[in-house]
């Protein structure tokens, strides 16, 4: 951890690399490095090491949404997708899981599909404005004006800077909420 903190990931990736020589196999280990070498910009490497943790520990949802994470990040949607909806299989509270699905069903321009993540996305996360902003954005796409001025009027309420973002995006007047 020290080495994380103060920016070593070489020396952090060597740590795990003798993590997985002691203990194979071992799900943290794995899922670290496949974080460290994402984040370091190596997708494949991650992506392979994802594969590996994938198959050793099937049943995990957390390991699936990183594994979609990094899909949708190298455009791989269809693939981000079923990691997602395994995600929420598994981790059905992983409200992580559910707004990477609904990102992905966006870019994948399945609306429907994609209002359904997210609306699960901000029952699990209510205050969070990401899911609303992006539940607004696609009732906007789907032309039902309506419905993204009753976001944007409850986003008024507690973020009315992600508020006053999406009326200005989206070139909709509301009137301020009560």
């Amino acid at each position: 951890m020290a080495n994380l903190v103060f920016g070593r990931q070489a020396a952090a990736l060597a740590l795990f690399d003798e993590m997985l020589h002691e203990f194979p196999g071992d799900a943290y280990a794995l899922a670290s490095i496949a974080h460290l070498q994402g984040q370091g910009g190596d997708r494949n490497a991650a992506l392979r090491t994802m594969d590996r943790l994938l198959q050793l520990h099937p049943n995990e949802g957390s390991h699936w949404f990183n594994h979609g994470y990094l899909l949708e990040e190298a455009g791989e949607y269809e693939r981000a997708e079923a990691a997602f909806r395994r995600a929420t299989e598994l981790s059905p509270q992983l409200d992580r899981a559910w707004y990477g699905l609904g990102l992905v069903l966006i870019r994948l321009q399945r609306l429907d599909e994609a209002v359904a993540a997210l609306k699960r996305n901000t029952q699990l996360q209510p205050m969070s404005p990401y899911g609303w902003y992006q539940l607004a954005r696609v009732h906007v796409d789907r032309q039902e004006p309506e419905e993204a001025r009753r976001i944007i009027r409850h986003l008024q309420r507690f973020e009315p800077k992600v508020a006053a973002q999406l009326v200005r995006e989206t070139g909709l007047s509301v009137e301020p909420a009560r």
